[in-house]
């Protein structure tokens, strides 16, 4: 549908007049909790303030499997209430009938994006969302520690943990009881997709379902991955781990306990924050792989806005998506949160890489990044991904080899995708 708010020039290079004949009152809904909350409260303050409008945020819980169990069932009731959507990257597919199609209002904007992402967000020739930021993880490390130890920056997984191994041994001995070598997101939750994904690939398992709906992941190297990554549990990482989210992780990390981390560009504002054990004290690299000839991989992450089709303020929410996704909040974004653009252009600008230089510098691990099957498994990659989630937990838990837990992954695939991806 191409709306009259947007045909009367309403979003041009994210400069808004407030000239709707009537004001709306909209609700976004959002999973951000601590600074990502205020910041999405200030811009959506300046949206206000050019608009006319109010917005209004609806909290979400903070796992993206809870939030998009949420989103299908307000969305499956036609639930007129809330007006835009945050969405994750791979949710495209899935909900792309419960939005609107955002191509004939962003086609003087979608050329600014990375085309990628653009394609992310495309479903059956479908615009299902504008791209807000973009993600894609990489390794932190106690750059201090590496240093007083003589290490450098690991390359591959068995490098890291032997580092990690030596580092957290010697500083336990020193008194630093609490820390551990490496943490990471194990709970069975859809970061651990991620997480595995990762060591799967980097180990040259391919990637769960390939791009052709192949089913890919019951093979040896998959395996030996994932009983790679079962060896770091209780020994480098806690037990705990099994439990932890990105905020967990990040809370054992930020407290100075933990020499290597595994999470999303967010924890790196947060980490150099004032109140942070470990300020000044870290930098971030790729990823590990399993040997240095191997491409280490990142799962590619980020967020989206979607317009609900039960909204009753199209034109507006549509104005909101636009304005959040825009290359002035997107700028502003990267510089107070750290979060990657999904604009090329901002991975040049001057602005940004004054206040965030880590930012061109993740461009690198962006080019590592690896999609989730999420386009080639559609409706079905929640069901997927919770399969998967959930034999690699086992694994890590101890609960059968991996071996026998990927070959009982690959049957209950094989059943899914029998009733049609």
């Amino acid at each position: 549908m191409y709306h009259s708010a947007l045909r009367a020039g309403l979003f041009a290079g994210a400069v808004f007049s407030a000239s709707l004949t009537m004001a709306a009152e909209l609700a976004i809904v959002s999973g951000d909790s601590g600074n990502g909350l205020a910041f999405l409260q200030s811009q959506l303050k300046q949206f206000e303030a050019k608009t006319g409008n109010t917005v209004k945020i609806v909290p979400m819980p903070p796992s993206t499997s809870d939030q998009f169990g949420q989103y299908r069932l307000w969305l499956a009731a036609g639930n007129a209430d809330i007006d835009v959507y945050m969405t994750d990257v791979i949710w495209a597919p899935q909900l792309s009938d419960q939005f609107l199609d955002l191509t004939d209002a962003a086609k003087d904007v979608v050329k600014d994006h990375f085309p990628s992402i653009i394609e992310s967000q495309t479903a059956n020739g479908k615009l299902v969302a504008i791209p807000g930021f973009t993600d894609a993880p990489a390794l932190f490390y106690r750059k201090d520690l590496l240093d007083k130890y003589g290490k450098s920056v690991p390359k591959t997984w068995d490098e890291m943990a032997a580092t990690a191994k030596e580092i957290q041994d010697k500083e336990r001995e020193a008194g630093a009881k609490d820390l551990w070598g490496f943490v990471f997101q194990g709970n069975a939750y859809e970061g651990l997709t991620c997480n595995a994904l990762e060591w799967v690939k980097s180990f040259g398992g391919g990637q769960i379902v390939e791009a052709n709906g192949d089913i890919s992941i019951n093979n040896e190297k998959a395996a030996k991955a994932l009983e790679t990554a079962k060896s770091w549990v209780g020994t480098i990482s806690p037990p705990g781990v099994l439990a932890y989210q990105e905020e967990e992780a990040r809370g054992v990390w930020q407290t100075g306990n933990a020499v290597f981390m595994r999470n999303w560009p967010y924890a790196y504002a947060l980490g150099n924050g004032d109140d942070s054990a470990v300020k000044g004290k870290f930098g971030v690299a790729t990823l590990p792989s399993a040997t240095e000839s191997d491409k280490p991989a990142a799962t590619l992450g980020g967020w989206n806005f979607a317009v609900s089709k039960y909204s009753k303020h199209p034109d507006e929410a549509i104005q909101l998506a636009l304005f959040l996704g825009s290359t002035e909040i997107q700028k502003n974004r990267a510089i107070q949160q750290t979060n990657l653009p999904t604009i090329v252009s901002l991975y040049d600008d001057a602005d940004v890489a004054k206040a965030a230089p880590i930012i061109p510098q993740w461009k690198e691990v962006f080019m590592n990044a690896v999609p989730r099957p999420s386009a080639p498994t559609k409706v079905k990659y929640n069901e997927v991904s919770s399969l998967f989630w959930s034999a690699v937990h086992d694994t890590l838990s101890g609960n059968g080899t991996a071996a026998e837990n990927l070959e009982l992954l690959e049957a209950k695939l094989t059943e899914l995708k029998g009733s049609g991806w």
